[in-house]
This record gives structure tokens, C-alpha cells and sequence, in this order.
């Protein structure tokens, strides 16, 4: 089983690769929380080891605060680091997808009729 720390700024979309995202803007994910990282990872069949929220990754240091994503993540899985943030990415869409569907079926029960 491959280690690997996973930061949230390496699914970001809204960054660039010089700011830390590690995976095309195919994979990425516009703000991703460090929660959807570990929910999605659990999903795959990953262990998270460790979860801190309160740390940042150094190569932020000199962004705008609303790209500053803090947490860190310490993950252990099957496939290297590059395929499991791929796979992560991909996860966390699939989710949201869902989320966003359920809130829309909510709503639309919620609205009362007009006579």
C-alpha cells in the first residue's frame, strides 16, 4: 500500500499549476473541502491516516486568502498518488452531481401551489 499526503490545493480548478494543483483541469474541482477529500477517498477503498485542517501548503504562501485552502491529508491506497487524486477529483463530482440533485428535489417539494 502506497503513503502519500494529499492537499487541497492539488484538486483546486481554480489554480494553477504553479500554485500546487496536481491534476488536469479535467479531474479538478472548483474549492474542494478537505471533508469531500476524505469522504470521497473512503468511497475508493483509501485509508485516511491523518487529517489536519489547520495546516496550509507552503506553495500558497503567496495567494489572495480565498484561494488559501487549509488542510492536509495523509492517505493510503492501492494506485500511486497521480491516479488516486485523479480518481478523488472524479469522486467529489459525483457527489456534488448527487447533492445538487437531491437540493433540486427538495426545493421543488417544498414550493406550495398557487390557487
Amino acid at each position: 500500500m502506497k503513503r502519500f499526503v494529499v492537499w487541497p490545493s492539488e484538486l483546486d480548478a481554480r489554480l494553477s499549476r504553479r500554485y500546487g494543483r496536481a491534476v488536469g483541469k479535467e479531474f479538478a474541482v472548483d474549492g474542494p473541502r478537505i471533508h469531500e477529500i476524505a469522504d470521497a477517498a473512503r468511497a475508493l477503498g483509501m485509508k485516511v491516516i491523518e487529517m489536519d485542517e489547520s495546516k496550509l501548503n507552503p506553495r500558497l504562501a503567496g495567494l489572495d486568502e480565498e484561494y488559501r485552502l487549509r488542510g492536509m491529508l495523509r492517505l493510503e491506497g492501492k494506485h500511486p498518488k497521480g491516479k488516486s487524486l485523479k480518481m478523488i477529483g472524479q469522486k467529489i463530482r459525483e457527489i456534488r452531481k448527487i447533492q445538487a440533485k437531491a437540493k433540486g428535489k427538495k426545493r421543488h417539494k417544498s414550493r406550495k401551489k398557487k390557487r
